[in-house]
């Protein structure tokens, strides 16, 4: 009489056919994930002059309002001077290790009027060397 058990060929069989799925679709997880990041990265810091454009607009606290950009972080700040400001009113996001920023490091924008002291984009690029541009215009509209 037989058992109704796998033979060890049928084990060994189907943790390799297992092994070669997951080795096969690890590299797509990975590129999905950075894409991920640069996307939401991209939408945050959008999102950070944005609101700093409204603050600013609004005159909120009597304040123009500047978003600071740097390596690891992005910091909405109220002020002109990003080194002297209180940092009560931070509002900051993390750029992930897998992305590398350049172009414009700081905008400010006026009290009341919002136009920004700066023009030009600020250029994040993944690890995967996908990029995306956030612009700032001289009317303060932000673009990505």
């Amino acid at each position: 009489m037989r058992g109704n058990g796998f033979t060890l060929l049928e084990v060994m069989l189907s943790m390799t056919i297992l092994a070669l799925l997951a080795g096969l679709s690890l590299p797509v997880y990975e590129s999905f994930m950075r894409r991920n990041d640069l996307d939401l990265t991209t939408q945050q810091l959008a999102s950070s002059l944005r609101r700093a454009q409204t603050f600013a607009r609004a005159g909120n606290h009597d304040s123009a309002w500047s978003v600071e950009v740097q390596p690891t972080v992005v910091t909405l700040f109220r002020g002109t001077n990003f080194s002297a400001r209180d940092q009560t009113y931070d509002e900051t996001v993390a750029i992930p290790p897998t992305i590398g920023v350049s172009g414009l490091s700081e905008v400010q924008f006026a009290k009341l009027t919002a136009t920004p002291n700066a023009t030009g984009t600020i250029t994040l690029t993944s690890t995967a060397n996908a990029t995306r541009t956030v612009t700032v215009n001289a009317k303060g509209m932000v673009e990505y």
